[in-house]
């Protein structure tokens, strides 16, 4: 077994299998209507919360999907990060499979976050010499960056208010988290800590926010190490850990809570094998 995929249940304190497959899949999202979405091989994958069978999206020209894609607030629309030429570009497909659409044109660009309201998404995208957090409505907003160099910025999400975008930056020496303004003001720094933290979720119901913390001194974020989910109040506060495991890259990097706010999805990983 390569790749675990599992749901952990916050108020019972408990985790459940899914899937298990001795392929990489990575990054799940929650479906309103109850269904997880991963994907693998470069595409994308239907995973049902009863054990049913595992069904691929058809992402039309969208076939080298990458680990940053999750649905529209209504669950019309899927956004997928898929590779062309070497370089990620945002599509937006319709959440049955059909044609790709896509919908920012300059790369390399990587989904992360939609609106509550759907009005906005948010993605990481290199501009100029750093990756940089973006939105976009009918055009591209640049919102870290614009003052000179705020460090590496990446994995933004929407709170469940829409007033606050939080992500991961390492303006502060190595990647915390943060959060921001949707217009990008009032940046706030709201974990300190010796871990290298990445990719924060909010959860739907306003109460916590999930990120995943590495090891201090972890390069980046790499796969196949020994990780943290932890979580803290979506006001601002301590933190605590939810689950250690074996993950990092694929774990959780978009948007994984179950609508309810009371349940999240993850990967865990196997070491794997030459």
């Amino acid at each position: 077994m390569r790749s675990s995929l599992e749901v952990c249940d916050l108020a019972r304190g408990r985790t459940r299998v899914l899937w298990e497959t001795d392929d990489l899949i990575e990054a799940p999202n929650w479906h309103p209507d109850g269904w997880l979405l991963v994907n693998r091989d470069g595409r994308l994958l239907r995973v049902p919360l009863d054990g049913g069978e595992v069904a691929v999206i058809d992402s039309g020209i969208a076939q080298a999907c990458n680990n940053d894609h999750g649905f529209s607030p209504d669950g019309a629309w899927i956004y997928a990060s898929s590779h062309v030429d070497k370089l990620s570009t945002l599509y937006r497909i319709p959440v049955a499979g059909g044609a790709a659409e896509q919908i920012v044109r300059d790369v390399p660009s990587y989904w992360h976050g939609v609106s509550p309201d759907g009005a906005e998404i948010a993605y990481c995208a290199r501009r100029g010499e750093r990756y940089e957090i973006c939105v976009q409505q009918e055009q591209e907003v640049q919102l870290t960056g614009r003052l000179g160099d705020e460090g590496h910025n990446d994995g933004p999400d929407y709170s469940a208010d829409g007033e606050w975008i939080w992500f991961n930056s390492d303006r502060s020496g190595q990647a915390q988290i943060w959060r921001m303004r949707r217009d990008g003001s009032d940046v706030q720094r709201m974990v300190t800590s010796d871990t290298v933290d990445w990719f924060p979720h909010p959860s739907p119901d306003g109460r916590h926010v999930l990120y995943l913390a590495y090891p201090g001194g972890t390069l980046y974020h790499p796969r196949d190490l020994n990780v943290t989910l932890r979580i803290m109040p979506q006001g601002g506060g301590e933190s605590v850990p939810v689950l250690t495991l074996f993950g990092g890259q694929g774990s959780i990097n978009v948007p994984c809570w179950a609508p309810d706010g009371r349940s999240f999805a993850f990967v865990r990983y196997a070491p794997s094998v030459d």
